[in-house]
């Protein structure tokens, strides 16, 4: 496994600055924001794919510092009832897959989008509850006539390109657990797989673990992000919280650096689960937490992480 960083978390530095700094850091790979909602600081399709010239000098740029792009990421809703947002990350998505097949990169990132519930929404309505029954009339309407029909195309234009879709399970959007992320993977398994971020699961009482059993070989790209659940605040209201991220006295849960939501066995166990399915790839430090910094963050994660992720190369005997 290689530890690298979502570089989104810092868009403060230009983009051969930012690699300067990854590689201070002793980072080994990249995932780099290309639109929709992580934004395109350090990475424009547009511009990459209309000049051959800045293509190379972004791929040299890259390489002569020996650092390799772990995934593109544009996690979006291209499922959005509103046709402007639904056309503007569908365009953002198709880009970023253009370009990672010019690269070489084998993954992109994204949501699994979520629609209306039914064809006259003007927002997304995201369904985790059967009753009234017209909620469960919604959702499967969602499926069988927005989210099928969308990823069956997608996924082929994908397998065209020799791109996979790494689908970060995340509530709000179709896809936020095992048994949601397998139905949409199922589509074209070998395509549509997950962007495993434990985070998400922590704060739904779902065990990593068990996900990521559950996922095997469909996990194509890692986020490295914790969550810490206030226990007090949980037992009073639940872990459904609308409250904003920076509430964090009343809320049930908040977005922390690795180690500050989980201790290290938790993190051991994520990691040695990782292995036991077969996941040999990047480990990318994502930053959410409102109570560091992003340089704070990323510094005390990759402190964290490096003794796990990189503690016992594959293989080797632990006497030798």
């Amino acid at each position: 496994m290689k530890l690298g960083v979502f570089a989104v978390l810092l868009s403060d530095r230009p983009f051969e600055p930012m690699l300067d700094t990854v590689v201070e850091l002793g980072l080994e790979t990249v995932e780099l924001g290309t639109g929709a909602y992580p934004g395109n600081a350090h990475c424009k399709p547009t511009e990459l794919l209309a000049s051959d010239a800045k293509l190379r000098a972004f791929r040299q740029a890259i390489r002569e510092r020996g650092l390799t792009i772990s995934a593109l990421s544009c996690h979006g809703n291209p499922l959005h009832p509103d046709r402007r947002t639904a056309k503007a990350h569908h365009e953002a998505f198709l880009r970023t897959v253009a370009l990672a097949e010019k690269l070489d990169v084998k993954t992109v990132v994204t949501f699994s989008g979520c629609p209306g519930s039914d064809p006259k929404a003007q927002q997304p309505s995201w369904i985790v509850s059967p009753w009234p029954p017209e909620f469960a009339a919604a959702l499967e309407w969602q499926w069988t006539e927005r989210v099928l029909p969308y990823w069956t195309d997608t996924a082929k234009r994908c397998k065209a390109a020799g791109v996979r879709v790494g689908i970060e399970m995340h509530p709000n959007f179709v896809a936020y657990n095992a048994e949601t992320m397998l139905r949409l993977s199922a589509i074209a398994p070998k395509i549509i797989g997950c962007n495993f971020d434990p985070s998400h699961l922590f704060w739904q009482q779902a065990d990593p673990v068990q996900t990521i059993r559950a996922l095997g070989d469909r996990i194509f790209h890692v986020h490295a992000k914790d969550c810490r659940i206030d226990v007090a605040n949980t037992r009073l209201n639940g872990v459904l919280d609308s409250k904003n991220y920076t509430r964090e006295l009343e809320r049930s849960w908040v977005f922390r650096t690795v180690g500050y939501g989980n201790d290290a066995l938790v993190w051991k166990d994520i990691i040695s689960a990782l292995r036991m399915v077969g996941y040999d790839h990047a480990i990318s430090i994502e930053h959410e937490d409102s109570l560091m910094s992003p340089a704070e963050g990323l510094r005390k994660a990759i402190e964290f992480l490096r003794p796990i992720v990189l503690s016992q190369p594959k293989g080797e005997a632990y006497w030798s």
